[in-house]
């Protein structure tokens, strides 16, 4: 059966430090997609406290997630265990998004390690309820490694690059909701 918890204790903040992939959702208030997430790289997920998290948002092809929290900030953070032990914890909360040039960023970048390239935002969510779940339908599998393509494509570009990136293809979302503000400069 499922449990709730009052914080993200060590055990909790231990099985979130052994995932290799955790899952995002949000949604428009109305109609619209609503819209999952995979994310990787252990190292762009944070705990910074029993009720805060936070994790590096890479540079994508969409900004479905920027656009659901600035319409809303409902989000839920999802983490499922692949090894022998089963077990889901999904963490529910409110959302922010964080930006290079903001007056948080510094604090909040130095929780992860400064050679991951390519991040256009830092998502924090204030967690307001954690419950965890059996698992048993979740598969075992083997974790093989992280895929190096999304690094590998970050290094190769300049920021007037991903200036462009950005104004073509994370300023809306695909519904048409603001994401990410249209870059400045070239």
């Amino acid at each position: 059966m499922g449990k709730l918890y009052d914080g993200l204790d060590d055990r909790l903040r231990a099985f979130i430090a052994r995932q290799p992939l955790f899952f995002v959702a949000t949604a428009p208030l109305e109609g619209g997609h609503i819209n999952v997430s995979p994310k990787g790289y252990r190292d762009t997920f944070a705990v910074i406290d029993d009720r805060t998290v936070a994790y590096l948002d890479m540079h994508g092809s969409g900004a479905e997630t920027i656009a659901h929290l600035r319409q809303n900030g409902r989000i839920t953070v999802m983490f499922c265990s692949f090894e022998r032990t089963p077990k889901i914890l999904r963490l529910y909360g409110t959302g922010r998004v964080v930006t290079p040039g903001s007056a948080e960023w510094p604090a909040l970048v130095s929780f992860f390690p400064s050679d991951i390239p390519g991040a256009r935002s830092i998502i924090v969510v204030d967690v307001h309820r954690i419950a965890d779940s059996c698992g048993y339908g979740v598969p075992y599998m083997d974790f093989a490694g992280d895929r190096e393509h999304l690094k590998d494509w970050s290094r190769r570009k300049s920021p007037e690059d991903f200036a462009a990136y950005r104004r073509e293809k994370n300023t809306t979302s695909i519904d048409g909701l603001p994401a990410l503000d249209p870059p400045t400069g070239s």
